[in-house]
């Protein structure tokens, strides 16, 4: 997967964001990206704020 799109796609698909996909996404908004991208962050952003995403970095936290 090289795009955010891509990413945000199977998060959304699975309900649920790695600490691997979360470092992808780092990596690729630090790159060129395109409107598309964008709003498939944006989208991810709100599903995970809504509770349809859940984040594997913050279930760690948590366990703590």
């Amino acid at each position: 997967m090289n795009r955010i799109r891509d990413i945000v796609q199977q998060a959304l698909i699975t309900g649920y964001l790695t600490v691997e996909a979360e470092n992808q996404l780092r990596h690729l908004l630090t790159t060129r990206y395109d409107l598309e991208d964008l709003n498939a962050f944006m989208t991810l952003q709100e599903a995970a704020m809504n509770g349809k995403v859940r984040q594997e970095s913050r279930e760690r936290c948590s366990i703590r």
